[in-house]
């Protein structure tokens, strides 16, 4: 009988039983002079021992307006100093973060303020062509639980002066009351349909996952990370801010959202070690017509996640952007977020055709999505989670956390992978983007990687289409390199006799971009729904399974 898709994380390094607060105040005390954060286009540096202080002063600022233990206090606000600082101030007192997406407009902002109940936000004047100001005044009246605004480009101040009255012992006796399996982060996952839900994690939860992430990259007080993504997602708040304060690390920001140039330029001036982004973002920067002149000698290492890696991309950046040592890591919200995480040292082709190993501590099953049993090592299935990283559940949400979390405390993620003989697991796609042809399975990802190896894309993206014959058909979203000049006959036959010619699209799409999250996740469903409006096809057309 051949294995079963089972793995745990078996580890000698145990988990941390502290709270955020606790775990920074010991890293504070062992490199109080270390850099601890660096957001140079804010002119702002800051190191340990400075940043304790002014998360303490940011803690008794909240504690003198009113927020007390288990209130939810919102963040909407781009990459900022501040947005760091509150992270650590509210968790210091027991205060739930509430993470409100950038790019959020009025009717989102209301429903998460809302569903949240959210007390107190704390806002940026403006981002981009977006008015918060405006915007929250526009929606307050249908927010009965929020009692406090702050801007923090014109009131910060006034928060840390409102220290003043509330004395640092408060803070203190406040911190040695909480618990490491306390509330402490709201984050609302994208949703695809209907409305956003908030999944609700603890300081056990994402300190343990930022810890064991840095574990994996080898991080000291000798590296300085540069973080592009977003702080709203956990991709920046956990593997970037809390993967560095839980080793001494330095967070560099290098700018409020991310700018190709803005990362090239910020990992030469600071001498960063490790760069983070989504496998758009380094497309971004590999091809950006700077890109020669920059000097990548200081990096080693880094993440690559948040959507599948084409390999050919995961080459470049290990060979042309001198990160020997970078890493793919798999997860989702609800898992606080990292499961599985390639290692420094993996060999070459493990580390770019699969999504590593299982992380520390947590166990992984694949199972059939029809019938919940565990399916043999190698056969494709839906990957559960389960372990310390799962989430508390979705907020003043049980229905849908008894869909995403079994009786066994086992997260369906919705995600089809594959787990080998070694423990390497390999994403193929999502359940839901899995496309049906005439009744064969076709995973979008394997057709996106043959894809990556035609010399004139630079990025593509697969989806399944109605056929009113075959139920789906294949089609391809194309981004050419530049200058380049390629028709969709000349694709086809590149693909002809190389994959099979069921796989083979049957429409092809040029672009510029995709439709995609403020965190670089492509939504295939926006492209599935102006394919079936700009293709003229019945939406609803039946899918043929025999």
């Amino acid at each position: 009988m051949s294995a079963l898709s089972y793995v745990h994380g078996a580890s000698p390094v145990p988990l941390l039983g502290e709270t955020i607060g606790e775990n920074l105040r010991r890293v504070v005390e062992r490199v109080p002079n270390a850099e601890a954060l660096v957001v140079p286009h804010q002119s702002y540096r800051a190191t340990y021992s400075e940043l304790w202080q002014q998360t303490t002063q940011a803690a008794r600022g909240l504690l003198a307006r009113g927020v007390k233990k288990g209130h939810r206090v919102g963040i909407w606000s781009p990459n900022r100093a501040e947005w760091v600082v509150l992270q650590y101030a509210t968790a210091r007192i027991g205060a739930i973060l509430v993470n409100i997406n950038p790019a959020y407009k009025t009717a989102e902002l209301s429903y998460a303020l809302q569903q949240s109940g959210t007390s107190l936000v704390v806002l940026a004047k403006a981002f981009r062509t977006s008015d918060y100001v405006g915007m929250l005044q526009e929606v307050r009246a249908q927010c009965p639980d929020l009692q406090q605004s702050l801007v923090i480009d014109d009131e910060w101040q006034a928060l840390l002066d409102d220290a003043r009255r509330v004395p640092e012992d408060d803070v203190r006796t406040l911190e040695t009351s909480l618990q490491f399996d306390d509330a402490i982060n709201i984050q609302y996952t994208s949703g695809t349909t209907g409305f956003p839900k908030g999944a609700t994690l603890s300081h056990h939860n994402i300190l343990n996952n930022g810890f064991f992430i840095g574990e994996a990259l080898g991080y000291s007080e000798r590296d300085r990370v540069c973080i592009p993504v977003p702080f709203y997602h956990c991709f920046g708040m956990v593997l970037g801010n809390l993967a560095c304060t839980s080793h001494g690390a330095c967070m560099v920001v290098p700018g409020e959202s991310y700018e190709p140039l803005a990362a090239l330029e910020t990992v030469q001036a600071e001498r960063c070690t490790s760069l983070y982004g989504v496998p758009t973002m380094f497309i971004g920067e590999l091809d950006h017509p700077r890109f020669s002149e920059f000097d990548f000698s200081s990096l080693r290492t880094g993440i690559m996640a948040g959507s599948p890696c084409p390999v050919e991309v995961m080459r470049k950046v290990q060979s042309q952007m001198h990160m020997p040592e970078v890493t793919i890591a798999y997860g989702m919200t609800e898992t606080a977020p990292v499961s599985t995480q390639s290692s420094t040292d993996d060999p070459l082709d493990k580390r770019v055709s699969t999504v590593g190993r299982i992380h520390p501590h947590v166990e992984i099953k694949i199972v059939d999505p029809n019938t919940g049993e565990v399916v043999s090592r190698g056969q494709a299935g839906e990957l559960c989670t389960r372990g310390y990283s799962v989430m508390l559940g979705y907020w003043n949400n049980p229905e849908a956390t008894r869909e995403a979390i079994d009786d066994a405390r086992w997260m369906h993620t919705g995600d089809l992978a594959t787990l080998d003989d070694e423990g390497y697991v390999n994403i193929v796609g999502r359940i839901k983007d899995m496309i049906i042809r005439g009744g064969e399975n076709i995973y979008p990802r394997e057709i996106e990687e043959f894809l990556y190896t035609h010399p004139d894309i630079s990025d593509v993206q697969v989806i399944g289409v109605p056929s009113e014959r075959y139920g789906e058909e294949v089609m391809a979203w194309v981004k050419l390199r530049e200058g380049a000049s390629v028709s969709d006959e000349a694709l086809a036959t590149f693909c002809r006799g190389k994959i099979a010619t069921y796989k083979i699209p049957r429409y092809w799409k040029f672009v510029d971009g995709f439709p995609m999250t403020v965190t670089g996740k492509i939504q295939k469903f926006k492209m599935r729904e102006t394919a079936v409006e700009e293709l003229g096809l019945e939406k609803a057309a039946a899918v043929v399974t025999a």
